[in-house]
């Protein structure tokens, strides 16, 4: 980073990956700003800025050596675990002449959560920090690091008497063992079953009513009149339930309903094809289904306008993944144990490949990594009638 991009940079402002410090003169805020970006998506701190005003004041020489050190000590005595910092000196062009401020680089942190030493975990809130409180934030955390996986832990007041028993006998059927019995111990053997309750894999594959007990993990689909997400009227509504394969079916059967099938160059003859392939729109659904972050108490969303059609899936992307990455075909497995089920159940290979197929398919596919809004929204563009 040059003086020129840092001054631009500064110009802009804080934000909740650029922060501003005149000096080092609160050790404890100064970790828990590098713990709350560790935490969130990494950033920079630059000291020798006022944060109020973004007025350069610049550090001599022996500001720059001791701020570095003591940052150098922070990053290993008062966060927990330590984090590992970079910093660079860089001088910026003012209207007083050089002034030079120190840059310290802080990346995305492998082990969240991040702590101090008092046990205070700190997460970014826009431009500014705070406390972490809510436990299904925490969880969100250890989910991120892969500390934890959302659909191996069980369902409360689930029962193996919610297990349907002609859906564990066709997955194994699947994997080749159609002659086994079901028993409990078969139950706990495949993952349906844990400590007498459902995890939450074995309820979204094999559970006679999943949304008795988790009624937001469902699909939300709705054909709108023209392309307005505020609009009030609609072709076709359905809230889709069931299992994960059944929801898969359903959605299917939303999409063939409520989009145009074009002749495209066919005889007259023959059965219009979908106006969007029906591969792509597989692949898509199946990746929302699968990939979803189940820590998120929310729906997955269907809409379709006039001029697009729009998959809302709850939670970014996972572990620092981005679109560049997915497009090339990089996976990051967020459920493991709906990864397992889908291959062997759907038309799901759990390969990484999912979303290749899908642009080859379908070209004009866009994706937006929503991370602020905590969601992932993919969009089709129709063919105009």
């Amino acid at each position: 980073m040059d003086g020129l991009e840092l001054a631009k940079i500064i110009a802009l402002g804080e934000t909740s990956r650029v922060q501003f410090k005149e000096l080092l003169d609160s050790e404890p805020a100064i970790a828990a700003e590098m713990i709350a970006m560790s935490n969130a998506k990494g950033g920079i701190i630059v000291f020798g800025v006022r944060d109020k005003t973004g007025e350069i004041t610049g550090l001599d020489y022996s500001q720059l050596q001791k701020i570095g050190n003591r940052i150098a000590t922070l990053a290993t005595d008062a966060i927990k675990p330590q984090i590992f910092v970079t910093t660079e000196a860089i001088s910026i062009h003012t209207e007083v002449g050089e002034r030079n401020v120190l840059v310290v680089h802080i990346a995305e942190g492998f082990a969240k959560p991040y702590k101090d030493n008092n046990g205070t975990i700190w997460v970014k809130q826009g431009c500014d920090k705070r406390k972490l409180t809510d436990n299904n934030e925490l969880f969100r955390l250890f989910q991120q690091n892969g500390n934890v996986y959302v659909d191996e832990i069980i369902v409360p007041y689930t029962s193996i008497a919610d297990i349907d028993k002609e859906k564990v006998s066709a997955y194994l059927a699947k994997i080749g063992d159609e002659e086994t019995v079901q028993t409990e111990t078969l139950y706990q053997n495949l993952n349906i079953l844990r400590n007498d309750s459902l995890t939450l894999g074995g309820l979204l594959f094999f559970g006679k009513n999943p949304q008795r007990y988790r009624p937001a993990f469902c699909i939300k689909a709705v054909s709108f009149f023209g392309n307005d997400l505020a609009g009030t009227a609609y072709r076709d509504s359905e809230d889709i339930e069931g299992t994960i394969p059944k929801m898969f079916q359903k959605a299917m059967s939303f999409f063939t309903r409520n989009l145009h099938h074009i002749q495209a160059g066919q005889s007259f003859n023959s059965v219009g094809i979908l106006e969007i392939s029906p591969i792509a729109l597989e692949e898509l659904l199946q990746n929302a289904l699968t990939h979803r972050d189940f820590s998120k108490n929310s729906p997955i969303r269907i809409f379709i306008f006039d001029n697009r059609v729009e998959i809302i899936s709850p939670g970014a992307l996972p572990n620092s993944q981005t679109v560049e990455a997915i497009k090339m075909g990089n996976a990051v497995v967020r459920n493991n144990l709906i990864n397992t089920f889908a291959s062997k159940l759907m038309k799901y290979r759990g390969t990484g490949t999912g979303i290749r197929r899908s642009i080859k398919e379908q070209p004009n596919v866009e994706f937006f990594n929503d991370v602020s809004g905590e969601q992932f929204v993919v969009t089709i563009p129709r063919v105009q009638q």
